[in-house]
């Protein structure tokens, strides 16, 4: 019987996604340019933390924003009425955003002159968790709203994010959310990761969050 050629497709296809992430980074690092994939479910506040993040640090950076989405420019609009950069990326269809979407979406922007770019990646938590898109860090919001059992249910998700947002503690008392099982869940799987309970409605907490995000800009521009 002849023997058969085996190819895993998956492996090629995530090898060459990873050169180019890689890839990215090298040139936003030569730039000094952060680029911040901030990612979470639908519907846990991904829009309402970024614009809020650029009011907190449009006085000391530049600032731009890469929406991602299937279809729509609802979420570009909103926050392109903060007076920030703002481009809208479609990814026909996709999940998930890329490496070489997210590196053309930069070149077409032109982050030369940005310090911090935020890509609002696409509302999963299941493959925007499995793409290197080139980021030089990973947040991840868990809204109150979603309930207590996704870090359980989504572990990558919650391993590969550099940073935990708990968003949406205003409604917490409203809703059967236990915050303390969802600190030892997500510890159990990212030891030692910051997890920041917020409000991006009424800002509380965004403090310890822009402080970590600044402190993280500055290293990476200046590592000195």
């Amino acid at each position: 019987m002849t023997p058969v050629k085996i190819i895993d497709v998956k492996q090629s296809i995530l090898e060459e996604n990873n050169r180019i992430a890689d890839e990215t980074r090298s040139a936003l690092k030569k730039q000094k340019t952060f680029l911040l994939n901030l990612m979470s479910a639908p519907g846990a506040g991904k829009t309402r933390l970024v614009t809020s993040t650029i009011r907190s640090l449009e006085s000391e950076f530049r600032i731009g924003v890469m929406e991602a989405d299937i279809e729509s420019d609802i979420d570009a609009k909103r926050v392109a009425d903060t007076g920030a950069r703002t481009i809208q990326l479609h990814t026909g269809g996709l999940g998930h955003m890329d490496a070489e979407m997210t590196r053309q979406g930069l070149v077409s922007f032109d982050t030369s002159g940005l310090d911090l770019v935020i890509l609002e990646n696409i509302g999963s938590l299941v493959m925007p968790a499995e793409i290197d898109i080139g980021a030089v860090k990973n947040a991840m919001i868990l809204s109150v709203s979603e309930g207590d059992d996704k870090p359980v249910k989504y572990p990558l998700m919650f391993r590969i994010a550099d940073i935990i947002l708990i968003n949406k503690i205003d409604i917490l008392p409203y809703f059967d959310f236990d915050y303390e099982k969802v600190v030892n869940d997500i510890h159990r799987i990212r030891p030692g990761i910051p997890i920041l309970p917020v409000s991006a409605l009424s800002g509380d907490g965004m403090d310890r969050w822009i402080s970590w995000l600044w402190s993280e800009i500055r290293i990476w521009k200046d590592p000195q």
